[in-house]
C-alpha cells in the first residue's frame, strides 16, 4: 500500500487536542488515508464502499469535519503539491504519528471486541435462572448468524466490502470463520441451558 512513502512528518505549530480521539468514523477515515492518499469526495466513496453496513456517514460534509479533526491532531496533512485553494481537490496523506496511533487503535479494538463479547455472554448467563427466556434469546441470535452467513460472500470471493480485492477476501473469510465459530458456540450454550431447563422450569 506504500504506507511508508505516504507518511510525512507532523505539521507542528498548533496545540493538539489532549483528549483521545473516540470517533470510529475518524479512525476509519484515517485508515483509508493510510491505505491511499485521497481527496475528500474520493474518501467519501471509498468509505461507503469499505464500511457499508458497519459505519455510515450522512454526507460528504461529514468527511470534511472528520478531516478537520484529523488535521487538528496532526494525524493527516495536505499532500505536498496538492491544491491548497480548492478544498474539494486537496489530497491528504497520513503523518508518521497518524500511522503509529492508528496501529495502536487497531490493536485496542481487537481487545475491546473480546471484552464486549464476554459482557454479552455474561448477560446470557444472568438469564440462566429463566432458561426459557435465555433459550429464546439464543435462538434469535442463531437465526441472525445464519442469515448473516447466508448473505456473506463465498470463500475466496473478491466481491463485497473493501477498497481492494485482498481486503474483500479478508472480510469474506473473517465473516465465514467468525459466524461458523459463533454457531458452534450456540450449540454448546444451548446444551448447557437445556441441562438446566428441566430442573428450573420443567421444560421438556
Amino acid at each position: 500500500m506504500g504506507v511508508g512513502a505516504a507518511a510525512i512528518g507532523t505539521t507542528g505549530g498548533r496545540a493538539r487536542p489532549a483528549s483521545p480521539m473516540q470517533s470510529p468514523v475518524n479512525w476509519a477515515l484515517l485508515g483509508l488515508i493510510i491505505e491511499r492518499p485521497s481527496y475528500a469526495y474520493e474518501l467519501a466513496r471509498r468509505f461507503q464502499r469499505t464500511y457499508d453496513g458497519a459505519l455510515s456517514i450522512s454526507a460528504v460534509s461529514h468527511i470534511y469535519i472528520a478531516l478537520a479533526a484529523l488535521k487538528d491532531r496532526e494525524l493527516v496533512a495536505p499532500a505536498p503539491g496538492s491544491n491548497e485553494r480548492a478544498r474539494s481537490r486537496r489530497r491528504y496523506v497520513a503523518t508518521r504519528e497518524g500511522i503509529a496511533l492508528h496501529s495502536e487503535w487497531v490493536v485496542s479494538q481487537l481487545g475491546d471486541e473480546r471484552r464486549r463479547q464476554r459482557v454479552l455472554i455474561a448477560q446470557l448467563g444472568a438469564m440462566a435462572r429463566t432458561p426459557g427466556q435465555a433459550l429464546a434469546a439464543l435462538d434469535a441470535y442463531e437465526r441472525s448468524c445464519i442469515s448473516e452467513l447466508a448473505d456473506a460472500p463465498p470463500v475466496g470471493s473478491d466481491e463485497g466490502p473493501g477498497t481492494t480485492r485482498m481486503v474483500a477476501r479478508l472480510i469474506a473469510e473473517d465473516t465465514r470463520l467468525a459466524l461458523a465459530a459463533r454457531l458452534r458456540w450456540v450449540q454448546y450454550a444451548r446444551a448447557q441451558l437445556l441441562a438446566l431447563a428441566p430442573v428450573s422450569t420443567g421444560i421438556e
